[in-house]
């Protein structure tokens, strides 16, 4: 088998550029939010709603309520792929997270029956934003290599379970009313000068692990966590998103660099499906480790 004949499907929540993506010869769903009485896809350029504007909205109280990719969006972006006789490597956003990988299998075995010479692997990454992108990019890099559907689909089963999530946001209230984290854990983020930190564990939820005192020691927290769990830091990419804080990302990435001599450092937006449940202000670091 060649590198023509399957695609790397994802979706929107990976958080990856537009430009990682096409690079990687991505086929990118898009999840959707409500906002202001208003539609939108989260699109890796941003072309639908841009990501400073989304914040923007976010900051003045915009509440925005989001959706999944549904059976239908996967049938159609499927079909045409299979219909071209190749086959299909879909790693999805977190299950515990969203209804989108329930939504990839059911389209995919609805599409067997027309395409019953075909192959569709569907795979829960129990990954979140640029974890999730992370976690792609790495396989996508060893479909580049030559390895054929399967022997991705290995890579990727032992992969995920390395794919470090640490992130630390502004408040919890966000997260709690989209019911990702329980009211008690939301009094994290309500207590005077104290800020979250949360990981998500192997079963792809979301997990509050401890507060620190001020901004700056919560993104120092961050990189603790990374020296005590990483493996070959010098050799693996390091992948930071932000909810419209650059210059904190920026000062993160600086960090890891100097205590663990990371080379490779990509930065980007969380996009705005992920940043309506986070809020603005959310700093992410992601990196590939012993285990969550």
């Amino acid at each position: 088998m060649n590198m023509a004949d399957y695609v790397i499907m994802t979706d929107s929540c990976c958080d990856l550029t537009a430009d990682m993506a096409r690079q990687l010869s991505l086929e990118v769903l898009p999840l959707r939010l409500e906002m202001e009485g208003k539609s939108y896809r989260n699109l890796l350029d941003g072309s639908e709603i841009g990501f400073q504007d989304f914040y923007r909205h976010v900051r003045n109280g915009a509440m925005p309520v989001t959706s999944a990719v549904n059976v239908g969006d996967f049938e159609a972006a499927m079909r045409p792929i299979l219909a071209s006789g190749r086959d299909i490597l879909c790693l999805c956003f977190s299950s515990a997270l969203s209804t989108t990988y329930q939504s990839a299998v059911i389209a995919g075995r609805e599409l067997s029956e027309s395409f019953p010479e075909r192959k569709v692997l569907v795979m829960d990454s129990l990954c979140a934003s640029m974890g999730q992108g992370l976690f792609v990019w790495l396989c996508a890099r060893e479909k580049q290599k030559g390895k054929t559907l399967e022997e991705v689909w290995d890579y990727a089963e032992g992969a995920k379970a390395n794919i470090c999530h640490w992130f630390t946001v502004d408040d919890l209230k966000h997260l709690k009313r989209g019911g990702r984290v329980s009211a008690a854990a939301a009094l994290f983020g309500t207590m005077l000068s104290v800020k979250p930190v949360l990981h998500v564990d192997g079963q792809g939820r979301l997990i509050p692990m401890e507060k620190c005192r001020g901004r700056k020691a919560s993104l120092l927290a961050l990189v603790d966590h990374m020296e005590k769990t990483a493996v070959d830091p010098e050799e693996y990419p390091v992948f930071i998103s932000h909810g419209d804080c650059r210059e904190e990302a920026e000062f993160l990435a600086e960090e890891v660099r100097r205590r663990l001599g990371v080379r490779e450092v990509f930065i980007n937006y969380i996009g705005p499906v992920i940043g309506s449940h986070t809020g603005a202000g959310a700093v992410t670091l992601f990196f590939v480790g012993r285990s969550r």
